[in-house]
């Protein structure tokens, strides 16, 4: 059976370590493990994400995407007092980042969750999300749809996608699908984008 982060339940052993990452100003030891993604390091697009876009402060509802072993969501959870809702397939992810947003001291504000786990008529003010590409095309572009349809009225989305892995292709997508979206930074052979909803608020 192949292992993929993106898996449910990965088939790995759960054999956990520690990884250091600085993120806006601020240094962090996270518990990772096998079976999800980056488990060795901060990984280098999430780390481009995090120093191109500025801490977001204040209030507020954030989602994240592919929340891994939570470095994104744990790092806006303690830089705002927004509450944070950290999205992944992945049950051992989830694990993870619960166990991390208790060691930042941020877990009361950072929710983990199944997809289908969100209440449905939660709007987000952010999304931020390194998305996983490797889903393939259709399932990316459905997974991005259905949480742009949730992002508020005078929201913003953040991503990062690797150039060589569509990111100027997908930056297009989105303003077709009525997410006008723009390249705000490129570092390491990354894209950072940012898109905003300019379409019908969801019913």
């Amino acid at each position: 059976m192949t292992d993929h982060f993106f898996s449910a339940e990965p088939a790995s052993a759960d054999v956990r370590r520690t990884v250091e990452g600085r993120i806006w100003g601020r240094d962090y030891t996270f518990t990772t493990s096998s079976g999800v993604f980056s488990r060795d390091r901060l990984d280098i697009g999430t780390a481009v994400l995090l120093r191109e876009v500025a801490a977001p402060t204040g209030p507020g509802t954030f989602l994240d995407l592919g929340t891994g072993y939570g470095p994104i969501a744990c790092a806006l959870a303690v830089e705002s007092s927004a509450v944070v809702w950290a999205v992944d397939v992945n049950n051992r992810a989830l694990e993870l980042t619960a166990e991390n947003a208790k060691a930042a001291g941020v877990a009361d504000r950072v929710h983990t969750a199944l997809p289908d786990d969100v209440p449905e008529d939660l709007l987000f003010d952010q999304i931020w999300s390194n998305p996983a590409i490797h889903i393939g095309k259709p399932e990316l572009h459905k997974m991005l749809l259905r949480w742009l349809a949730r992002l508020a009225p005078d929201g913003v989305a953040w991503f990062v996608v690797g150039k060589n892995l569509g990111g100027d292709s997908l930056q297009r997508w989105m303003t077709e699908q009525g997410y006008p979206c723009e390249r705000v930074g490129s570092a390491k052979g990354f894209r950072v984008l940012r898109a905003t909803n300019a379409g019908p608020t969801p019913s």
